[in-house]
């Protein structure tokens, strides 16, 4: 099996990339720069992590026009980075330019790193939204492609886990862009009151 993995440089999409390929899934990663504040340090965490685990070198989506367009918390520093942070269909076009790639490089899914509903903000990140973007890419396609969720089970505590087991270190996931992390923004508060 074939899979586009979209990569983000983070812990989940990291530990979900990992998992992949302990699998044997042939994959095809993506990091999509939408503009986003932390895009420099998500790519370099994201190629070290990589060519740390012999994955492939992910390609780079450049739209982040979409960040200057639609703004919020994430692209625009002068706004609130978690009381405005929800970008409108931020998740949607991640899996729509994934399942497009997926379809030029003859892959059947595309793989995100969300994590359980009960933790989820916004309503992209839903297995309801999940099942009707699938069916929805499919149709566009002409042909099935999956939406592939591994860590969906999951809270961010499993996850930090299951990086702990595998030595996964150096991700990047604030998202303020910062050297250290802000704290305030939804990846940092995610790990407040967490250890790795």
């Amino acid at each position: 099996m074939s899979i586009v993995t979209l990569v983000s440089g983070g812990l989940d999409s990291t530990v979900m990339a990992v998992l992949a390929q302990e699998e044997g899934l042939t994959q095809f990663p993506l990091f999509i720069d939408y503009g986003q504040l932390g895009r420099d340090k998500e790519f370099q965490a994201c190629q070290m992590n990589f060519k740390r685990y012999g994955l492939p070198e992910p390609k780079v989506a450049a739209l982040n026009g979409y960040g200057s367009l639609l703004s919020s918390g994430l692209t625009d520093s002068k706004k609130h980075i978690y009381k405005e942070a929800f970008l409108p269909c931020r998740n949607l076009m991640f899996l729509t330019v994934g399942a497009a790639y997926a379809f030029q490089c003859g892959a059947t899914a595309v793989g995100i790193g969300l994590l359980d509903e009960a933790f989820s903000l916004f309503p992209d990140q839903t297995k309801s939204f999940l099942a009707d973007a699938e069916a929805l890419l499919s149709k566009a396609l002409g042909k099935s492609i999956r939406v592939i969720t591994p860590l969906i089970t999951f809270s961010k505590a499993d996850v930090l886990k299951i990086a702990k087991a595998k030595s996964i270190t150096q991700t990047y996931s604030c998202h303020a862009g910062t050297d250290s992390p802000c704290g305030q923004c939804v990846a940092c508060r995610e790990y407040i009151g967490l250890e790795v």
